[in-house]
């Protein structure tokens, strides 16, 4: 496990932007893992704007994202299909038969994440993830308590976070939100991993996941395990380590 800190947010992005074009220049047969939210807009804004005015070959690249929400329309604006193809596929020009994504409404969400995780084994398998920490220590939508040995699953979402997705969706009550995210034991098979930070109010988990001990409590931690994993930060979200 490597730590790499940022002097500034804006140093962060562009780091992290070029983590992700290094990946596709280096093999361009890439499949590479994305997340969303506020950590990531910068990047992938970042890399978009390199690629419009330094086009690269990217005929061969394949996209994820670790997680997509369930039971509301693909969309919404916040669903993770509609964020990634807005704010990078598109830039890049990567069709849908190369952007791996779980459908957003589904009579049988168990089969969906069989068929997701034969997808992307059938593409070579994840070569990059740009992992995302929750304040809770969440990786995708694995919340703490999740077993290490959990395959593709749905799990259920935040409670804040849900209850924000239920104001802008305005969905009936009783439709059951969730989060379909790849498993922490698939997740720990991608060949790379990146967790991602910046800001002062990530700097606690982010020291008590790679600096505590290993435990389904902070799911991050987990990553102290992986071979090649980066920690990369920003100065604020660095501050406790």
């Amino acid at each position: 496990m490597t730590i790499t800190v940022c002097p500034t947010p804006e140093a962060f992005d562009r780091t992290a932007a070029w983590r992700i074009i290094a990946q596709m220049l280096s093999k361009p047969s890439s499949v590479i893992g994305l997340s969303t939210g506020q950590t990531t807009m910068g990047m992938h804004r970042i890399v978009s704007d390199i690629f419009s005015g330094h086009p690269f070959d990217v005929s061969r690249i394949t996209l994820f994202n670790v997680d997509e929400l369930t039971n509301l329309p693909r969309s919404y604006a916040g669903s993770c299909y509609t964020m990634i193809r807005t704010q990078l596929a598109d830039a890049l020009g990567i069709p849908d038969e190369r952007f791996l994504m779980p459908p957003t409404e589904s009579d049988d969400f168990a089969l969906e994440a069989r068929l997701w995780e034969e997808r992307l084994a059938a593409a070579g398998g994840a070569d990059l993830q740009m992992l995302g920490i929750g304040l809770n220590g969440h990786i995708g939508i694995n919340q703490p308590g999740t077993p290490f040995e959990s395959e593709t699953w749905v799990s259920p979402m935040d409670p804040g976070f849900e209850a924000r997705v239920r104001r802008e969706t305005q969905v009936p009550p009783g439709t059951e939100l969730g989060g379909l995210t790849r498993g922490i034991r698939n997740i720990m098979h991608t060949r790379r991993i990146i967790l991602i930070a910046k800001g002062a109010h990530k700097a606690d988990i982010v020291a008590r996941a790679i600096r505590g001990p290993v435990t389904t409590d902070i799911p991050a931690s987990v990553v102290q395990l992986h071979p090649d994993c980066e920690i990369l930060l920003d100065a604020a979200a660095a501050s406790m380590i």
